[in-house]
């Protein structure tokens, strides 16, 4: 795995991936998202409601010497905590002195690591992220969630090392349809959320072993 082709969908036909740039309020933070799907990037490249067209950038990535965190390997609760850092999943203080107790026990340090790689949390993976929470999700049924939306793994370029090891290769520059992918990215996510409910009001779900017992003795 030492060269990585990556994609990054976007509205701007011009993008300069710089250190030290980028949305705070992400899922994993400020940083530079690409994901290895062409077909995610393209539905990324024009999710927004603006009926504008949109690109995709392809990139390569030398991962030799990179530092790179894997979610997947971590695990589904330390991928939530890294999600409470950056964006809240409700606004009342319960939810944020338990957020923070969260973060303390399943929270990844993830200051030492040149690229992070993990579930991207759109507005389906947000929906049970938000219903953990609020305890109407049980534990047992949290990996078989994220698994039905296939919605995507995304990769954040983070440090200094990490920019430096990215090329974007330009001839390849592609331009995506708004029509065509919009309509796909709003699809897929309808479909996800629609599964999500069924499993979470199904029998499967006992809601015994929920976000609030976790700090329990």
């Amino acid at each position: 795995m030492d060269k990585l082709i990556l994609f990054h969908g976007t509205p701007d036909k011009i993008v300069v991936p710089t250190y030290g740039k980028g949305e705070e309020k992400h899922d994993y933070g400020q940083g530079f998202y690409l994901t290895e799907s062409i077909d995610l990037a393209k539905e990324w490249a024009v999710c927004r409601p603006n009926e504008e067209n949109g690109w995709v950038h392809k990139y390569q990535l030398d991962t030799d010497g990179l530092k790179i965190l894997d979610f997947q390997d971590k695990g589904v609760l330390a991928w939530l905590a890294e999600l409470m850092k950056h964006r809240d999943a409700a606004d009342s203080k319960r939810y944020r002195m338990l957020a923070k107790k969260f973060i303390e026990k399943y929270g990844v340090d993830t200051k030492e690591y040149d690229v992070i790689r993990g579930w991207r949390a759109n507005a389906s993976y947000f929906y049970i992220a938000k219903e953990f929470v609020r305890d109407n999700i049980d534990m047992d049924i949290l990996e078989e969630l994220l698994s039905l939306g296939s919605l995507g793994i995304q990769y954040c370029i983070k440090s200094e090392l990490a920019y430096s090891k990215l090329h974007e290769l330009e001839d390849d520059l592609m331009a995506v349809q708004y029509a065509e992918f919009n309509e796909k990215y709003n699809q897929r996510d309808i479909t996800a959320r629609q599964k999500m409910r069924e499993l979470v009001d199904s029998d499967a779900n006992h809601v015994t072993n929920v976000f609030s017992t976790l700090f329990k003795e």
